[in-house]
């Protein structure tokens, strides 16, 4: 494929700050500022887009309760299922990530996210919270069967003014590029999905080898089997 034939890669931002202007929206946003760059070198493009869980705290809350999935949150779920690669930025509360994060990831299907590169990225207001990105997003996303890369964020206060923070953004950056690089997550769809355990009717119903038409499962669904 020649340079011109190339897709960009989309590159999607989740952020779940809710201040204006956000510390959490910031980090992510340098992150896929650099990732950008980075890829313009290397004879790439990334297009990339945020979702900003602010603006769907209303149906993310809608669909933990009813499992109902109003507009703006399913063009959020799109956007991840599209995506390339992915940028998940969280404020700490508690020593814990913000609940309106892991709700939203909570609430995604188990297949979306499989074998797609995350960078996990997360501010605070005390450097005593610098653990919760390793210690707790990471197994969330492992459950979802992601790609983190290995280098995580988190910025507190006196870290913006730390060149070791640019460093470290540097570093992510370049290994998420990587990742989206190599397609992995687009092989492991094509070549190896059948291997995963999946729910049923998730994925868009990729996942499945069941014959919906069999007497059986009439029968299952209250029809007749004749």
């Amino acid at each position: 494929m020649t340079t011109i034939d190339k897709q960009p890669f989309t590159l999607v931002v989740v952020t779940a700050g809710i201040s204006d202007p956000s510390s959490t929206r910031m980090l992510a946003d340098q992150l896929a500022q650099r990732a950008t760059d980075l890829a313009g070198r290397r004879g790439n493009e990334v297009a990339t887009r945020v979702v900003d869980l602010r603006e769907l705290a209303t149906e993310i809350t809608t669909a933990m309760a009813s499992q109902l999935v109003g507009p703006k949150l399913q063009r959020a779920i799109a956007a991840l299922g599209e995506a390339d690669g992915i940028v998940a930025s969280t404020p700490v509360y508690a020593a814990g990530a913000s609940g309106l994060f892991t709700s939203f990831f909570q609430i995604l299907d188990n297949d979306l996210l499989i074998a797609k590169p995350v960078v996990l990225a997360a501010t605070a207001g005390t450097a005593r919270h610098a653990l919760v990105v390793d210690e707790q997003l990471r197994s969330l996303f492992a459950y979802l069967r992601t790609m983190t890369v290995p280098t995580s964020l988190f910025a507190a206060p006196e870290d913006w003014s730390d060149p070791a923070l640019a460093k470290r953004i540097d570093r992510a950056a370049l290994e998420l590029l990587l990742l989206m690089e190599s397609g992995f997550a687009r092989q492991v769809r094509d070549e190896s999905w059948h291997s995963y355990q999946h729910e049923f009717g998730s994925a868009g119903g990729t996942e499945l080898t069941i014959d919906l038409d069999s007497e059986l499962m009439r029968l299952a669904t209250g029809g007749s089997a004749a």
